[in-house]
């Protein structure tokens, strides 16, 4: 059986998501962001007890087909942009998604849009973002090393998308105290 599960977004949802499953006896043959395969019979009840439990944990078993791409699409994007130590400059997310998703980009692009209200492409620049401040609160890296990290052309170009995103440049950001972040899994 195969189930997706919203808000999967790293690897500490995925022990949490398992530890969830082993507690009901459920044993899984597979686990990745967003997706959970098992060999357990799991009946309507107890898959309403799981989600119940799950839903503590901030997930969702989701059965709805459209929902199910798009937290797939998530998961793609949330995996390459926070998932890699790098992102290559040559990164189509298009094809990416397409290959792994076996629909048509635009189809996928159409239903994205009109259910989350903003493009794939508004998506990823926000995770990309978000990313973005993450490096920089950690303060190991510089802006150059950051931009390049994350695939832009040129630091100007990382800083012209946030100061859109934020209003503020990363250099100001680097510099507030208190750094209103979003968790990726709320975006």
């Amino acid at each position: 059986m195969k189930l997706v599960i919203k808000n999967m977004v790293c690897n500490r949802c995925i022990t949490v998501v398992q530890q969830e499953f082993e507690k009901m006896n459920f044993s899984i043959v597979h686990i990745k962001l967003g997706e959970v395969i098992t060999d357990s019979v799991i009946s309507d009840t107890e898959l309403k007890i799981l989600n119940e439990k799950l839903e503590l944990q901030g997930f969702e078993i989701l059965d709805d087909k459209k929902t199910i791409i798009i937290e797939k699409v998530k998961n793609i994007v949330v995996g390459i942009i926070h998932g890699t130590d790098m992102i290559n400059l040559k990164t189509n997310f298009s094809e990416l998604i397409q290959d792994n998703m076996a629909m048509s980009y635009n189809s996928i692009s159409s239903l994205f849009s009109s259910t989350e209200g903003i493009t794939i492409e508004q998506y990823i620049i926000q995770q990309r973002i978000e990313r973005a401040k993450e490096l920089l609160v950690y303060n190991e890296l510089s802006l150059s090393e950051i931009s390049f990290k994350l695939g832009y052309a040129s630091i100007q170009h990382l800083s012209t998308q946030f100061k859109k995103i934020t209003g503020t440049t990363p250099s100001q950001f680097k510099n507030i105290t208190e750094k209103n972040r979003k968790p990726i899994d709320y975006l």
